[in-house]
């Protein structure tokens, strides 16, 4: 079973979530990740909690099929380690704070100029230009500055997506961007810089409400769990006193939902509501119209009949019922990695080519493949343990 980035071999300056997210998804596919980490603690996402089986849950999603080295990059011997690495690899990728790749020599100008077969990826919170260029980025920053707390919550109250949208969005355009890179140089045979942000990453996705806001004047409303614009779509409370999801797209679903599921097809047609726009502005009448006949059923008899009536719905899962979910259950999603703590459940990644599997070997412990990673790019035993002596790794 041959992989598509077999062959390849990636050494990830990363920390936290961004970078990591990215070389994971290069790893899947066969790549080869060399993970650089400080010494003695590694890489800071390790610490960030021990809910599984005393690892990170971040650690885990993101670190798996990996190889970790220790290196203290400040150390005088680390520029030898990192030059004979970076020699041997396809693609570098760095997310450390503004300006201190520059300062390490690890700057794609540099590197390129060096290695003109590689691939630089940079992923930083704003880039290296404009007036935002030295401030530090977190999720829950970028969040707030790109606008997503504007538009997500209630009336009342701003709320953060709760899952790291901003460094899983910066992750997967770094992973696309070395992928589009790789392509390039088989055509070109030249490397290039891949330069992503984390702003503009999360910019991009909030292209929607943007456009909305500047032509209309106005910012969609914050609506809770609710859709912004479209009626009927969201949550709808039953007579169990459960909810259920329910979005409506076109009007022929809103009319085969007012016959099929209200058992009202006059309302299809109703002046006041045969439109979404008109369902927009009478939202309050229009929850309160559903939610009347819904009172007289449970949440799965009104699931059955959305589905009977084939309108589109879900349940209000919490994390635990998705862990159990029959669908993931029944595509066979669910494997087992090695890690420290033993093996672990880790679920296959969400794009399935029948010629292969996703590679899933261990997550490695804090410099578990420190002394092999330096024997392969030349150093001796001898050299290995002064590296050691120094704590340069």
């Amino acid at each position: 079973m041959t992989r598509p980035l077999e062959g390849i071999t990636v050494v990830a300056l990363e920390q936290a979530v961004a970078a990591p997210f990215a070389t994971r998804q290069l790893a899947d596919l066969g790549a080869r990740v060399i993970k650089i980490e400080r010494p003695g603690v590694g890489d800071f996402a390790r610490d960030y909690d021990q809910t599984v089986k005393g690892l990170s849950a971040y650690f885990v999603w993101l670190n798996r099929s990996k190889e970790s080295l220790t290196l203290d990059v400040k150390h005088e011997a680390s520029a030898e380690v990192l030059a004979r690495l970076i020699a041997k690899a396809d693609v570098f990728i760095q997310n450390l704070a503004p300006g201190a790749s520059s300062r390490l020599g690890l700057d794609a100008t540099t590197l390129l100029a060096k290695h003109p077969r590689l691939i630089v990826c940079d992923v930083s919170g704003y880039g290296d230009s404009g007036p935002y260029a030295h401030k530090k980025a977190y999720d829950l920053l970028i969040q707030s500055e790109a606008g997503v707390l504007s538009v997500t919550g209630t009336p009342e109250t701003q709320t953060k997506v709760g899952i790291s949208i901003v460094d899983i969005s910066a992750g997967m355009y770094a992973y696309s961007g070395i992928l589009t890179a790789l392509y390039q140089r088989e055509k070109t045979g030249k490397g290039t810089r891949v330069d992503v942000t984390m702003f503009e990453s999360l910019a991009e996705w909030m292209a929607h409400p943007l456009n909305y806001t500047h032509f209309s004047g106005e910012p969609p409303r914050r609506s809770g769990p609710d859709h912004a614009t479209i009626v009927p779509y969201g949550r709808f409370k039953c007579g169990d006193g459960a909810y259920v999801m329910l979005g409506i797209q076109n009007e022929r679903e809103w009319a085969k939902f007012c016959s099929g599921v209200l058992a009202m097809p006059d309302l299809a047609t109703d002046a006041q509501y045969n439109n979404n726009t008109k369902r927009t502005e009478r939202r309050a009448e229009v929850v309160a119209l559903i939610e009347k006949v819904f009172a007289n059923m449970n949440a799965q008899q009104v699931v059955e009949k959305l589905d009977a009536a084939d309108i589109a719905n879900a349940r209000i899962n919490n994390p635990q019922e998705v862990w159990e979910h029959p669908q993931l259950k029944a595509r066979n999603r669910w494997r087992e990695v090695g890690s420290p703590a033993g093996p672990l459940p880790v679920l296959l990644p969400p794009v399935t080519m029948p010629e292969f599997e996703a590679r899933l070997d261990p997550i490695p412990a804090v410099g578990e493949h420190t002394e092999s990673i330096l024997a392969g790019i030349g150093y001796s035993a001898g050299e290995i343990a002064a590296l050691r002596e120094t704590k340069a790794v």
